[in-house]
This record gives structure tokens, C-alpha cells and sequence, in this order.
């Protein structure tokens, strides 16, 4: 017997499969008279979905599984998920710059050229230390000054920490984009690249906008960011970047909880705060960000150039209060 929690659409396959066992059985022994005929095979039924390097690939419907949705815990799209804290923790002392939570991101977002979410910066903070890699994304702070300054409550905050931008609100103003102290904001002043019509047609069929769902192409004249993927948290999975690197270097959790994961590792967050020294970026300025950092301390190897040579970023030197 199939589990429960098997999707309506399988369920629905199995009864149908049910109601004809009687002609199933009425006509086995006359197809298995007739051996000289070829056994005609139904084709397999499948269901395009999104792997978590962002590539579509076909899988069979009956190994689908429906997942119960965190909406029924009273959530909507600008109030967020009652109850919940979400944060990430960065381990500096990890990242390599292999960039596979670039890609990632970007394929599943349909982001092109400089408009990445997330960018990884050469980093020294002084002249007698190593060089590092930070990752650098929106820190959706607590106390976000864009929100504050967006003139048509396109940048709004809900109550589980995420930070989002309504691009139907958006008017392209770009005050959010002044406002904000980490640079993390982009403005599209392009349409999606031609190439990737069809793709963004496939994926999105008539689906509406919301501004929850990052699956959706950016709008010309709007602002964007990293968002933590609400759509992929709904389904009780990590963020793309979280479950597209290699080093673990991205844990994400409930601060409620006090627990973060990279997938592989589960850690209390208070605790690893606590034994790794972890600090969040720009303290001082009272933003009170969700995303933390562990210092690059306790490397065995020697400083990794990474995978590629990345000329648009340059070298970053930080002081911090």
C-alpha cells in the first residue's frame, strides 16, 4: 500500500488503477495467450520540477510526495510565517569561492550579469592578514532602512525576519537602494535576456505574480535582492544557495528554534555563535541584521583564488567598530 502522504494526483492514479483490476484480470489470460505480439508498455507519467542547481528535470510522478505547506499555519505573502525567525550563518572559514550558490541563485531566479543577489568579495582586513572570501547578501536586518524610505511600501519586512520588494509596487525610485548600508540592491534595467523567454515561459504557465515567489522573472524598472526564497521555505526546504555549496559554508534556521543547517550539519545557533565568535556586519549601525558571520579563523590551507578569476570584484578592505 502507497503512504498517506502521497500527492492528490497519485492518489488519484491508484483509485483509477483500482476501479479497472477487474478488466485487468478479465483480459490477463488472453494477452498472455497471444506471446507472439509485442507487450505494449504505457509510457511513465512525469512532472518537470527544479533541482537545487536550478536545472529542470523530469521525475516520475509517482516518486512525488507531497509536502504539507507552512501556509496553513496562518501565513500570507506581506505577513509572513507567525512564530518564526529566519537567519543564515556564514562560515567564512569555508568558502572557497567555488560560486556554485551564485549560479544557483541565479538560474533559479532568471538573473543575469551584474544583477546577482549574491556576490562573493576578496576580502583583507589588513595588510598583516590573509585575504578572505565573503559571501555578501540582503541582510534582512530587523530594523531595515529601506523599508523606511520606500515611498510606495514596495520594501516591506514581516513578522518571520524576511524582507521583500513588491515589484508591482516598485516605481523604481531607488531610495531603498541609497538607504541601504550593504550595497546588496540591484536595479533591472533590462528585461530578461531574450534567450530565457522560453524557459520563463514553461516554468511559469499562468502562474501569478506574488512577491513571496522568487521563481519569477525580474521586472524592468525595479529593484531586487536576495529575499532567503520564501517559495522554497514554504516547501520546507533550504535556500538554493544553502543546498548549491559544496563547503557547507551556508546554515539557515528559526532563531526561535535556535537551530541552523546547511543541509549536512545541524547546529544550535546560539551555541555556534557563541564558540565561533560570531558577529553580524556593521553592528553599529543599529540595523540588527539576520545574517551572521563566523570569522575566517582556523584554516588549514592556503588562501583559494577559487574556481574562476573574479575581475568585477575587487579586493575589500573592512574596520570594524
Amino acid at each position: 500500500m502507497k503512504e498517506e502522504t502521497n500527492n492528490t494526483r497519485r492518489n488519484f492514479i491508484d483509485k483509477g488503477l483500482k476501479i479497472g483490476l477487474l478488466g485487468a484480470v478479465a483480459t490477463g489470460a488472453l494477452r498472455a495467450l497471444n506471446s507472439c505480439k509485442d507487450t505494449v508498455t504505457e509510457p511513465e507519467e512525469t512532472i518537470e520540477l527544479m533541482a537545487t542547481d536550478g536545472t529542470m528535470i523530469q521525475v516520475p510522478l509517482k516518486e512525488v510526495e507531497e509536502i504539507p505547506s507552512l501556509k496553513s499555519e496562518g501565513y500570507t505573502a506581506r505577513e509572513g510565517y507567525p512564530n518564526r525567525k529566519f537567519v543564515m550563518v556564514v562560515d567564512l572559514a569555508r568558502c572557497k569561492n567555488a560560486k556554485k550558490c551564485i549560479s544557483a541563485c541565479n538560474k533559479s531566479h532568471f538573473i543575469t550579469g551584474e544583477n546577482a543577489w549574491l556576490k562573493v568579495y576578496k576580502m583583507q582586513d589588513s595588510p598583516e592578514t590573509a585575504p578572505y572570501w565573503q559571501p555578501t547578501l540582503c541582510m534582512h536586518c530587523d530594523k531595515p532602512p529601506c523599508v523606511k524610505v520606500c515611498p510606495v511600501d514596495a520594501t516591506f519586512k514581516r513578522r518571520d525576519g524576511i524582507v521583500l520588494i513588491d515589484n508591482e509596487r516598485c516605481i523604481g525610485c531607488r531610495f531603498c537602494m541609497a538607504a541601504c548600508p550593504y550595497s546588496t540592491r540591484v536595479f533591472n534595467w533590462e528585461e530578461p535576456a531574450q534567450g530565457e523567454t522560453t524557459e520563463i515561459n514553461l516554468h511559469l504557465g499562468h502562474m501569478d505574480y506574488s512577491p513571496d515567489y522568487t521563481g519569477m522573472p525580474s521586472q524592468k524598472g525595479t529593484v531586487d535582492k536576495c529575499d532567503f526564497c520564501p517559495h522554497m521555505i514554504d516547501k520546507r526546504e533550504l535556500p538554493h544557495c544553502v543546498t548549491a555549496c559544496p563547503n557547507g559554508v551556508f546554515f539557515f534556521g528559526d532563531a526561535y528554534e535556535d537551530t541552523v543547517t546547511n543541509g549536512d550539519e545541524t547546529l544550535r545557533l546560539s551555541t555556534l555563535l557563541e564558540e565561533k565568535a560570531g558577529y553580524r556586519l556593521m553592528e553599529n549601525l543599529g540595523t540588527e541584521p539576520s545574517v551572521y558571520y563566523l570569522p575566517p579563523s582556523n584554516r588549514l590551507v592556503d588562501f583559494n583564488e577559487g574556481l574562476e578569476n573574479y575581475d568585477e570584484f575587487k579586493s575589500v578592505n573592512i574596520a570594524e567598530d
